[in-house]
């Protein structure tokens, strides 16, 4: 991703330090946060510091690697012992977002090399492995999914599956910077994404980073859009995906999938095979994350000065995520190519 012409990616890590975006700071400050231990890496998950579902994934991977490469004894059972309980404090941080755990089950398998030293190499080795395979299924996203994308056309995203919420390039956004790269004439509406504004915070700084035209909306305009014909097709990302095709993503997906279908637009979900969860049957055995009610009733703004703008002493629910059933989703386009939401294409894919 390019942030002031510099290249960037979202979670690297750097000998024994995790560096991350912090993105609670932007769009107004860029910073980059340090991470030595796992517990800070689980609490950096737990507080949005990096978040989005491939992001979350490398960050947890790298989380278990610092777990490993912390440690000073000498007895390998001990460090197995180590890795499980850093393991379940980082699968602990956030619910919903099944890369997490997928990448969680990959550096853990590091723990049945015979030594210390190679538990430790294997860690840091499968970490960095996890992150660079990430980078290369959104790459691939990117591709095909351009392909769907014609020239003149308008989108409209919901969140953000950019490079922030992946590794690089994004989920969502990666069609959108391949189409813009092959000189494809585009324009993108931004949903703002209350409660946490991660469309007008977050995918409208990287648009502005790429030099992408778009425009922020407030989330209640997406439907007039639609209707007056502006929108060509929706493209947006996913936390967690059913074998039946229905799609956990961020709060708010799943009515603008509804009104897509209505509009007869196309509505697709970008994710990588990391995101699908082939035990959950469906959407109903996705667990929602229910975050703080101060996300709904307060807006921070900049120097992360929080606001109260709901009425005092009133109450607010806050359900991080929602599920669209695979009725409404065009198509989920993977590092695979661009296949149908259900049982058997998802099958399929896995085999593949």
């Amino acid at each position: 991703m390019k942030v002031r012409g510099r290249n960037y990616r979202t979670v690297w890590l750097d000998r024994k330090t995790l560096k991350m975006i912090d993105q609670t700071c932007l769009p107004h400050s860029f910073r980059v946060a340090s991470f030595k231990k796992y517990f800070d890496v689980a609490d950096a998950i737990r507080t949005m510091v990096v978040r989005g579902a491939p992001a979350i994934g490398a960050a947890a991977g790298f989380g278990l690697a610092l777990a490993a490469l912390s440690y000073r004894g000498r007895d390998a059972e001990e460090l197995r012992d180590e890795l499980a309980s850093a393991r379940a404090v980082l699968a602990g941080s956030r619910p919903t977002a099944y890369d997490l755990f997928d990448a969680l089950d990959y550096v853990f398998s590091a723990k049945d090399e015979c030594s210390v030293e190679k538990i430790k190499l294997r860690a840091a080795t499968l970490a960095q492995q996890y992150a660079d395979i990430s980078v290369e299924r959104c790459r691939r996203i990117g591709v095909h999914g351009a392909r769907l994308i014609k020239s003149r056309s308008s989108v409209l995203t919901h969140c953000n599956a950019g490079a922030l919420a992946a590794v690089d390039f994004g989920t969502a956004l990666a069609p959108i910077r391949f189409a813009h790269k092959a000189s494809k004439k585009l324009f993108v509406f931004v949903d703002e994404t209350r409660p946490r504004c991660q469309g007008s915070r977050l995918t409208a700084w990287e648009l502005a980073q790429e030099k992408i035209p778009h425009a922020v909306i407030a989330d209640n305009a997406a439907g007039h859009y639609m209707r007056t014909g502006r929108v060509s097709l929706c493209i947006v990302g996913a936390d967690r995906i059913a074998l039946s095709g229905d799609v956990a993503n961020k709060i708010g997906t799943y009515e603008k999938a509804v009104l897509a279908k209505e509009n007869r637009i196309p509505f697709y979900v970008a994710a990588p095979v990391s995101t699908f969860d082939m035990n959950a049957i469906s959407g109903d055995s996705i667990p929602i994350e229910e975050r703080s009610p101060d996300e709904v009733t307060h807006i921070q703004g900049k120097n992360m000065n929080s606001v109260r703008v709901a009425s005092p002493g009133s109450p607010a629910l806050n359900p991080a995520f929602d599920v669209t059933p695979a009725r409404y989703i065009t198509g989920i386009i993977t590092e695979k190519g661009v296949i149908r939401p259900n049982k058997a294409a998802i099958r399929g894919l896995a085999r593949g």
